[in-house]
């Protein structure tokens, strides 16, 4: 916690809403074992903007806390977790983005998906009108290069991907250093010591997504307050199918450059087995997280931010079925219109990444980071059970 001194205070509605409620959280300490909120907010007795922020993304929106609550609405005090975090999450992807000017892109996620994707789409519709001379042509052997040439793509997409990877990690590095642990100079060296433990601690809440289990195993609460792990599984099945997907285009990568062998590749190859698992993860776990979006009490989070949220998964599904409308289609007239489409959309993802919903995984990773040194520290309030 920092000293007061170096404090700064909440200043946005959003944030003194956090402020208000965590003060009568911190009173009554009912869901302190629910999840890793809760013990870092025994850690603190005030809650300026750093403090706020670090507790709003290392929520992961379960809902246990709200059904929980006493104090929930209708109650005169109308706290509300899940909703006042939801809020403060969209204020931090805004205040750390880079460059600082495209953070306004969060306020306005489901149009910036809208118009990226449509660019993108009308960008590569029109090269493949210009350079396979229509969008109805049998190419031979499914040879998508003879359609956009090898170093075309490069040129296009290698920098759009460097430009999305540079963004994400200039902003999380921003919020990083914004709620960064070694304040005390007495906690120095006992941070220096917590780093490694620690960073093998939150890569492994991270990859199980701990924390989406409502802090007892059973699950979050979706349209009531019965448990589910649906949140968690889909959640692992869309992550881990965009890693396998990221596998496949690493594999091919080293195919092309390393062993001198250009797509496409046959069925059984491991770039295609890796795409194809990869694309059907991302069309069943985006799909079951959308149905559960479509469910989720309204009391769950800010429904301002649905527009993100939905707006994210349909182009995760839209990269997927065009992907394997290419693939299936490779070898008919349908090549040119299905690669253009799919194309487009990938172009639409990766200039979205750093502005949609995609970012909070880079800031709740850090958040994670962060608890897992702070716990391993004194509690210099002695106060709480942490």
């Amino acid at each position: 916690m920092p000293p007061a001194a170096d404090r700064v205070e909440a200043s946005t509605p959003a944030e003194r809403e956090i402020a208000r409620i965590l003060q009568i959280c911190n009173a009554c300490r009912y869901c302190e074992g629910f999840c890793a909120v809760f013990p870092a907010m025994t850690r603190r007795l005030e809650f300026g903007k750093a403090d706020v922020h670090y507790l709003a993304n290392l929520c992961h929106n379960c809902g246990a806390c709200l059904h929980a609550c006493q104090y929930a609405p209708p109650h005169e005090f109308a706290v509300n977790v899940p909703k006042a975090m939801a809020k403060a999450r969209v204020e931090t992807y805004s205040e750390f983005a880079w460059p600082r000017a495209f953070g306004r892109l969060y306020a306005h996620a489901g149009l910036t998906v809208s118009l990226s994707l449509a660019g993108g789409l009308a960008l590569f519709l029109l090269l493949a009108s210009i350079l396979s001379g229509g969008f109805f042509r049998k190419i031979e052997g499914g040879n998508f290069y003879a359609i956009f040439p090898h170093n075309l793509l490069v040129a296009l997409f290698g920098p759009a991907f460097l430009y999305a990877i540079v963004a994400l990690c200039a902003g999380a590095a921003r919020f990083w250093r914004n709620v960064s642990p070694a304040r005390d100079a007495r906690d120095a060296a006992l941070v220096a010591q917590a780093r490694a433990p620690a960073a093998l601690e939150a890569a492994g809440n991270v990859a199980t997504l701990r924390y989406l289990d409502g802090g007892h195993g059973l699950g979050c609460n979706e349209e009531d307050d019965r448990f589910t792990l649906a949140r968690r599984r889909f959640h692992h099945i869309a992550f881990y199918g965009f890693m396998l997907c990221f596998a496949s285009t690493s594999v091919a990568t080293l195919y092309h450059y390393v062993l001198g062998l250009p797509a496409p590749y046959g069925w059984t190859s491991a770039p295609v087995m890796l795409g194809a698992l990869g694309g059907a993860g991302l069309i069943v776990g985006p799909a079951g997280l959308l149905w559960l979006n479509l469910r989720r009490d309204p009391q769950h989070g800010d429904g301002d931010q649905r527009t993100m949220d939905r707006g994210f998964i349909a182009l995760l599904l839209l990269v997927s079925a065009t992907g394997f409308a290419v693939l299936f289609l490779r070898e008919t007239e349908l090549l040119p219109l299905t690669l253009a489409l799919h194309l487009g959309a990938v172009m639409a993802l990766f200039v979205t990444l750093p502005y949609g919903k995609f970012a909070h995984g880079a800031y709740r990773s850090a958040a994670l980071l962060k608890y897992a040194i702070e716990k391993r520290l004194p509690n210099r309030l002695s106060v709480g059970g942490d």
